[in-house]
């Protein structure tokens, strides 16, 4: 199945962009996403623990970058995941992108999700998948937007009025797991998380 969704960041193109490419950094900002291996540059992995009905489904996985464009602020994440309890998996690839807007950013994802096995009934239905994917990412926008303004301002931004960017001080223990896919995506594991996890709510 195929759906869009997107969010604001309250900061320049260039500086949100930088921002949401240091996936450490914001993997605590992930609804029910535990980032446990940064494997390289380009490459995560992590595990997604979400209640659909009375269902627990406990994700393990892998995302990379298969694109990114850092001119032009665009990047291409394929994430993969099989349940814990041999259930099914799920694959997914999501392409970002930023744009200006009146807040900053306009982050733009566009998702093609693949789910197999019994999880595939426990998400039957693109309406409700997309309603969840829309409720996690914008819990994701809202956690990261209060990292960015607790955080001081870079050295590039020192001299204008523009909002902070995320410092390492402020960077929560990779492993906490967060309350509540996502996303985001950061790219990366919003995108597993946005598609999978959290309560079944309107949409954004």
């Amino acid at each position: 199945m195929r759906f869009s969704n997107s969010f604001e960041v309250s900061l320049p193109p260039a500086e949100a962009w930088k921002t949401l490419m240091d996936i450490p950094a914001i993997a605590p900002c992930l609804p029910g996403a535990e980032l446990t291996e940064v494997v390289d540059a380009e490459t995560y992995k992590g595990k997604v623990s979400v209640r659909m009905g009375p269902v627990v489904l406990a994700f393990a996985g892998t995302a990379k970058f298969e694109e990114r464009d850092d001119v032009a602020h665009k990047a291409r994440v394929k994430a993969q995941g099989a349940d814990a309890k041999g259930r099914g998996g799920a694959s997914a690839v999501a392409d970002f992108r930023l744009e200006p807007s009146g807040a900053g950013s306009k982050v733009l994802i566009d998702t093609d999700l693949n789910l197999t096995g019994s999880v595939a009934q426990y998400g039957r239905g693109a309406g409700v998948i997309q309603t969840i994917a829309a409720q996690l990412i914008t819990q994701f926008s809202k956690a990261l937007e209060k990292k960015i303004a607790k955080a001081p301002p870079s050295a590039s931004q020192a001299s204008t009025p523009a909002a902070p960017a995320i410092s390492e001080p402020e960077v929560e223990a990779a492993a906490k797991p967060i309350g509540g896919f996502s996303l985001v995506v950061r790219a990366l594991w919003a995108s597993i998380t946005s598609l999978f996890g959290g309560k079944n709510e309107s949409k954004a």
